[in-house]
């Protein structure tokens, strides 16, 4: 599993007086809609999902942790770092939403290159699901690569929040180094343009319709 969406629990307790979440950012969602009871629609229980990795710690991505206490957790270890403690708090991280349980492990990329991408880690034996560095959004974000035959599929939690900005080189949303993110993109259009590739990121509304299609990035949105 990559990431675990947004969770109700979140905002219905103190998480929502943060100034970002209450005059941000705007969530709907209703219980059904969270990431465990959507599973369990598709015959997939909590103890099925052995790993979960996670692109960066804002919490529409780890809100649905909660639903995977027997999971194993991967997390970047300098996301963990900016994450965590008071100075988390103040980064809009609020690490006390956390499960008590949570303790991930450290998701720590090697030297070893992935086309463009300097850095990866095997997730699989086989080697077909990566993760690779894609700072931007959050300086140790990172992204999921599954290669199945000749198509890829790049989960791309917020590296853009749509195709079209990446495609178009176009920074967006929360970043603390536009310059950053900006090379991050290029290294993923050039990415894209290498390979079949289906591009994934969270936030945009066509993902699933990419997904179920195959439909490559640039082939018509």
């Amino acid at each position: 599993m990559v990431d675990t969406g947004q969770g109700v629990h979140l905002l219905e307790t103190g998480s929502s007086l943060h100034p970002y979440v209450r005059w941000e950012v705007a969530f709907r969602i209703d219980r059904e809609e969270e990431i465990g009871p959507q599973l369990r629609a598709l015959g997939i229980g909590p103890r099925d999902v052995k790993r979960v990795v996670l692109t960066h710690l804002h919490m529409d991505h780890d809100g649905g942790l909660s639903h995977f206490p027997n999971s194993e957790i991967l997390v970047a270890s300098g996301e963990l770092r900016t994450a965590s403690g008071w100075a988390g708090r103040i980064r809009g991280y609020l690490p006390n939403r956390w499960p008590s349980w949570f303790d991930p492990l450290p998701l720590d990329l090697t030297a070893e290159p992935f086309g463009p991408f300097a850095s990866s880690r095997r997730l699989t034996e086989a080697g077909d699901v990566l993760a690779v560095a894609t700072p931007g959004h959050t300086a140790d974000h990172v992204s999921v690569v599954v290669q199945d035959d000749a198509t890829t599929f790049f989960l791309a939690g917020d590296t853009s929040y749509n195709e079209s900005l990446m495609l178009a080189g176009r920074v967006d949303g929360v970043s603390p180094d536009e310059r950053i993110s900006r090379a991050t993109l290029d290294v993923i259009k050039g990415f894209v343009r290498s390979r079949p590739t289906v591009y994934l990121p969270t936030h945009d509304p066509q993902s699933s319709a990419r997904l179920a299609s195959r439909r490559l990035a640039g082939d018509g949105g």
